[in-house]
């Protein structure tokens, strides 16, 4: 039975359980499983199912806030009783509208009597710092957008659950095709989604995740100097996604008044090639204190442009570079083409063109 724990939050561009499992079986190591990119935690929390010790770290707060639920989770009884708080301390009093940028979104995202739930759980979970209200952000984060005219587990419009569409190019869809959003009673919600999610019960292991730049990852977690023997991971693609912009209401639900406004920049490091093989070194780099003597890496990794040689030979330049160490391509990778995604059929035409090739490499 597939651990129910997986599921709290779909994220756009993440490997199944499954692949994470199957390479874990195969390794001749028992030292620690590391994920320097480590998005929703899939590699973490399926490690210490498997019984390793394991730990992660990402810049976005959305994977960090999930990755900490799901590896290092209150019980259930704990979560019941915050829900219980929460929904007694709730007044219809508070704050109704969001007064912010974008506010016609939020007005056609959440019905009147959802939107003022959503945010008193946005002002007082402090996720941050308490492990049960980080859980139940994590299960807020999973449930805020959807396909609520399919599941009533949904808090908002119809949405992808695996992105954010950007707020113009909601309020233009939702209005041209009259879509209204749904009336949800949030504390329900969640109350249903907690029970089913604990019907399997957490490993008995904990693990960590930090938001940490993986570029200092070495620093930031100086106890698993020389320890990690496994890196399971899948880096930002190059000129592909941007992740701040693709889980922006996850980050405003997580405290970010702007989310959008820090997206503008863009991040070179993404877009330019030359910039964005420097920047993987530079994460092998800053990993390379943690690993063993002897240690497997898996990469998944994938572009619109670049093919597979490219790929493989720009990923193997940049590990022998930044781990400043011998490392060996172990196969030749296997490859697939990523065409229909949830996201495209909301985007009607514009079709990804996307292949991911799995590298496994030695050192």
């Amino acid at each position: 039975m597939r651990h129910r724990f997986h599921a709290i939050c779909p994220y756009f561009a993440m490997f199944p359980e499954a692949f994470v499992k199957g390479h874990l079986a195969a390794s001749p190591h028992r030292g620690v499983v590391f994920d320097p990119f480590c998005g929703r935690g899939t590699t973490v929390f399926q490690a210490l199912l498997e019984g390793r010790e394991a730990a992660g770290c990402d810049v976005n707060p959305v994977a960090v806030c999930v990755s900490g639920a799901k590896c290092d989770p209150p019980n259930q009884k704990q979560v019941e009783t915050r829900l219980m708080e929460l929904r007694d301390s709730f007044s219809n009093d508070g704050e109704k509208q969001w007064k912010g940028e974008h506010a016609d979104f939020f007005q056609l995202c959440f019905h009147r009597n959802t939107l003022p739930q959503i945010l008193y759980l946005r002002s007082i979970l402090n996720w941050r710092r308490r492990k049960v209200d980080r859980f139940i952000a994590a299960l807020c984060l999973g449930a805020l957008h959807g396909e609520s005219h399919h599941s009533p587990s949904y808090f908002s419009n119809r949405m992808p659950r695996t992105i954010s569409t950007k707020p113009n190019y909601s309020v233009g869809w939702w209005r041209r095709n009259g879509y209204e959003p749904p009336q949800r009673n949030v504390f329900q919600i969640l109350e249903r989604i907690t029970a089913y999610r604990f019907q399997t019960p957490p490993p008995e292991r904990v693990g960590h995740a930090r938001q940490v730049d993986a570029r200092k990852a070495g620093q930031a977690f100086r106890k698993l100097k020389g320890r990690v023997s496994d890196v399971i991971t899948s880096p930002p693609y190059l000129n592909t996604t941007n992740y701040r912009e693709d889980q922006w209401l996850r980050l405003w639900f997580l405290g970010d008044d702007r989310p959008l406004a820090s997206c503008n920049g863009g991040d070179d490091r993404h877009h330019s090639e030359d910039m964005y093989w420097a920047f993987l070194q530079s994460a092998w780099a800053g990993i390379s204190p943690l690993l063993s003597q002897q240690v497997r890496l898996v990469i998944r990794i994938g572009s619109r442009q670049q093919n597979k040689d490219v790929l493989r030979d720009g990923l193997r330049q940049s590990l022998n570079q930044g781990l400043n160490r011998t490392v060996n391509l172990v196969n030749e990778g296997v490859s697939s083409k990523i065409v229909n995604t949830q996201a495209n059929a909301f985007r009607g035409s514009k079709v990804s063109q996307l292949t991911e090739h799995d590298f496994l490499f030695a050192a």
